[in-house]
């Protein structure tokens, strides 16, 4: 069978932590933020996990 290319969107995106979870940037953090508080600004910083029910169709397309 041959190898599976990564697709390359994905592999920018997303990255694998050292227990194997997928871990991904959140958004909504490019423009007014005059009106965002700063607590949820700031809530914006973090990474966010992706969602378990999408883990294995982001990890083929990983090359996982």
């Amino acid at each position: 069978m041959p190898k599976l290319k990564t697709r390359r969107t994905m592999a920018k995106r997303i990255r694998v932590t050292r227990t194997g979870k997928l871990v991904r940037a959140g958004g909504w953090r490019n423009h007014k933020l005059e009106k965002k508080t700063s607590k949820r600004k700031r809530n914006f910083r973090l990474n966010k996990t992706i969602h378990h029910v999408d883990v294995t169709e982001v990890r083929r397309s990983l090359g996982i």
